[in-house]
């Protein structure tokens, strides 16, 4: 037996024989801080909740072959304290606020998604894995937003202000979800160079499961494209025909953005997003205020913001669909939270019947397709509301995983996804983790988050800025370049 740390709370478990990779699993055990041990019976009703939202909800919104919801299986004790024991020294010190469990032996045993997940075949080559965390790809379209400035800059950019003044970060990401978002190559390859750039807790770059860029934790972190160039320069250039040096580095990065592009535009799933009624994406603004991107067209002369638009079966179409459950913005999702709140307090026996911590079945799962916005007064709209912003905020801090191994010209076959570079070929498969639902509990978090992120933003941020580019700006998604009479 042999396990391997693959995450903080993740650690990939080998089994015996020559094909350990290939069989290699996932388990993930439940946290709680110290004082609040829970008995077997309420973890393992919390382990079957996490299983049974990714089974009945999340591979709704996201498709049959992105979302792997795992089972729930039960260890040895002796194992999973030895366990805790070897992994405790590696646990980075802002997360040992929580113990894991080791008293119920439950656990959810999960594929290890740095390999490839859409065949199953044995792999006889290496495999990257690129971790991507997206975050919020769109701007709030609500009529209850308060604050103008939140119709034109996204959360992620004026987050990054708050994040770095509070010292979780060394200086802001030019990363903006929106570019990324826009299906437009352009702006999407601007935005993979920005996170690579600045990878913060954003992206993460695995070789055969074991991390080779990206932040261990939270900290400064230095990119350094020649080391990374170093390990994907068997991936691209497999033939060794580049020099080394910057030039051959700017070209690995090049490539490797190339790839990561193409797969998220990829269709690997039938269940296309576009096959249930959803949000119109076209509802809210497709660019960014802050965005380094558009700054500099704006530097260069160029008013024009293009947005080709995301393919519908894509994984960050289906992504963006779920997040824009959040229609009310959590300015106009607050008021409804409240009412849900009071109900609660004068009917707390009515918690379960409502749906508040499960069973997440598909049963939940219908009332979520309820997309009106018209406020009727009853608690019936404002929890429909609230379990659509809480799936919307889950969509919103997801990953996306991507895992690409080269292959042979003959070995490719119609059945399998490929993606080719100048002088490779990859087979690839794309999948979406870290879909636990977001707890109801966390909404008054939100609510003062957000205030503090916008107020920070209008008061250190906006008033620097130079206010031509503001209004270079229009509503309309063609923007031109507004001349005053002086």
């Amino acid at each position: 037996m042999e396990v391997e740390k693959m995450d903080e709370n993740e650690w990939k478990y080998h089994g015996e024989g020559n094909q350990s990779l290939v069989r290699c699993v996932v388990l993930r055990f439940l946290k709680s801080p110290p004082n609040q041990t829970k008995t077997s019976e309420e973890i393992l009703h919390h382990l079957q909740n996490i299983v049974d939202f990714g089974k009945h909800v999340m591979k709704q919104f996201f498709g049959e072959n992105y979302v792997h919801h795992g089972e729930i299986i039960q260890l040895p004790l002796d194992f999973v304290r030895q366990l805790c024991l070897k992994i405790q020294p590696e646990r980075p010190e802002s997360r040992c606020d929580k113990d894991m469990d080791t008293l119920s032996g439950y656990a959810v045993c999960l594929p290890n998604l740095t390999r490839l997940q859409t065949y199953r075949f044995v792999e006889h080559w290496p495999i990257l894995c690129i971790e991507i965390k997206p975050k919020c790809g769109f701007i709030p379209f609500s009529s209850h937003v308060s604050q103008e400035i939140k119709h034109k800059v996204c959360r992620y950019c004026m987050h990054q202000h708050l994040k770095v003044a509070n010292g979780k970060w060394k200086r802001p990401s030019k990363y903006c979800p929106l570019d990324l978002f826009s299906g437009n190559k352009q702006r999407m390859h601007f935005a993979l160079k920005s996170l690579l750039q600045e990878a913060q807790n954003n992206l993460k770059i695995f070789k055969n499961g074991e991390l080779i860029y990206g932040c261990k934790d939270d900290q400064d972190c230095v990119s350094d494209w020649n080391e990374l160039a170093r390990h994907l320069k068997p991936f691209f250039f497999p033939s060794n025909g580049l020099v080394s040096g910057p030039h051959c580095t700017r070209t690995i990065v090049k490539e490797l953005i190339h790839v990561i592009t193409m797969t998220l535009l990829s269709s690997t799933d039938a269940c296309r997003a576009g096959d249930m009624k959803t949000v119109p994406i076209s509802q809210g603004r497709s660019y960014c205020e802050a965005s380094a991107f558009n700054k500099e067209l704006v530097r260069n002369g160029k008013h024009k913001l293009e947005s080709s638009g995301l393919p519908r079966g894509c994984l960050l179409y289906k992504t963006l669909q779920a997040q824009m459950l959040d229609m009310l913005d959590i300015e106009g999702l607050y008021p409804l939270y409240s009412r849900v709140e009071q109900y609660l307090e004068e009917f707390p026996e009515e918690r379960s019947t409502l749906q508040i911590d499960g069973p997440y079945n598909e049963a939940f799962y219908e009332k979520l397709l309820d997309l009106s916005t018209e406020d009727d007064g009853t608690v019936a709209f404002a929890l429909t509301k609230v379990q659509q912003y809480r799936i919307a905020m889950t969509a919103k801090d997801c990953s996306i995983m991507i895992a690409l191994s080269p292959c042979l010209q003959d070995e490719c076959s119609e059945q399998r996804p490929v993606v080719l570079t100048s002088k490779s070929r990859f087979t690839f498969s794309v999948s979406v983790l870290d879909l636990d639902l977001k707890p109801y509990e966390s909404i008054p978090h939100q609510y003062k988050l957000d205030g503090k992120i916008v107020n920070y933003y209008l008061k250190n941020v906006q008033a620097k800025d130079d206010p031509v580019i503001s209004n270079l700006f229009k509503e309309n998604e063609d923007c031109t370049l507004v001349l005053h009479k002086v």
